[in-house]
């Protein structure tokens, strides 16, 4: 699936110029929650953690061949977190577009759906400390010399969804750009000589190659900045968010975390 989401930007001087803007516009405030912080005793008292996800992003969150049992890296990871708070994980399968305004409602408890962590979330719900790390990637050949950095891209051609953040990277990198719906559709590309690269997130590179080892490309360069993704909450949810975070802590000090990640990716890519 085509990780180049709008979600996942590494563009994070942006985001801190749009919260800048909104902040001088009319001093509106983060939504906040009164009375006393009830999260973690109720998903205690219910004896279960409501977490939503999309279904559909692999290896995220996906039913394996469309048909069999939720299952994904951030299912996986969710349901070690509900272990380690003593609780059952149950899944409510939410469209992305939704996802925040059901969490609002209260019709789920947390959201696992690699929700990247920006300062726009942070003023407007509870983040999670990160269980995965990422950058942007350039994908080639593996016999391709060419291409050494993102300064390499200029006058070469790249395949990109037009309304992805990678193509923005790419065309300011001076990349000629040629469509695609996608990931498959671009890498297959790559992959005929038919484009030099494609530039996407590196976790998308990497369940490709796992699943694909003999496909003959490389990561020719990466982007310095990082994208890190967390469990969103509601504003104010702060025990149960302190919980999740000493479960995950948990979870990495054991070992979980890397055999989870290693299990989709063939590397660690929860730090």
């Amino acid at each position: 699936m085509d990780r180049s989401r709008t979600r996942r930007s590494l563009f994070a001087a942006s985001l801190a110029a749009a919260a800048l803007a909104l902040s001088a516009c009319g001093g509106q405030s983060a939504p906040t929650q009164t009375g006393s912080d009830t999260s973690l005793s109720d998903v205690k008292s219910k004896g279960e953690i409501v977490i939503a996800t999309e279904g559909t992003y692999r290896p995220f969150s996906f039913h394996q061949d469309g048909a069999g049992p939720l299952t994904g890296f951030d299912v996986e990871v969710a349901k070690a977190v509900a272990d380690k708070l003593g609780v059952k994980a149950s899944f409510q399968e939410t469209q992305w577009d939704g996802i925040f305004a059901g969490l609002e409602a209260k019709r789920f408890d947390v959201i696992a759906n690699q929700v990247t962590i920006n300062d726009e979330r942070k003023a407007k719900y509870d983040l999670s400390a990160p269980y995965t790390v990422s950058t942007g990637v350039i994908v080639t050949k593996a016999d391709n010399n060419t291409i050494t950095g993102f300064e390499s891209l200029k006058g070469k051609t790249t395949a990109q969804s037009l309304t992805s953040n990678w193509y923005q990277l790419a065309t300011e990198s001076g990349a000629n750009v040629q469509a695609v719906e996608g990931w498959a559709q671009g890498v297959t590309l790559v992959r005929q000589g038919r484009v030099d690269a494609i530039v996407n997130d590196k976790l998308t590179y990497l369940d490709y190659a796992k699943s694909t080892p003999d496909a003959g490309l490389k990561i020719a360069a990466e982007t310095d900045e990082k994208s890190q993704s967390a469990f969103a909450l509601r504003k104010g949810s702060t025990e149960l968010t302190s919980a999740i975070d000493n479960a995950l802590a948990d979870l990495r000090a054991d070992g979980t975390l890397a055999k989870i990640s290693d299990k989709y990716f063939g590397t660690d890519v929860t730090k």
